[in-house]
């Protein structure tokens, strides 16, 4: 395996994971707001599983997202 070339991917991934779900998280939430779903000071439990192919790899973060 090549170190780099593996962390240079692996760090490629991970950015646009991070990207995408936070913009998808704020539009969710923005629409959740304009309807009227949340007030804005809310605490909202999130998880986040990951997998990985090929190697039968699961592995789950929770945490929590606050609005204010």
């Amino acid at each position: 395996m090549n170190e780099d070339v593996f962390n240079t991917s692996l760090r490629g991934f991970l950015k646009k994971v991070g990207i995408t779900s936070q913009r998808e998280i704020e539009k969710a939430v923005r629409d959740a707001l304009a309807s009227g779903r949340l007030k804005g000071n809310e605490k909202l439990p999130a998880k986040m599983t990951l997998t990985l192919g090929g190697i039968s790899f699961t592995h789950e973060i929770t945490g929590e997202i606050e609005l204010g």
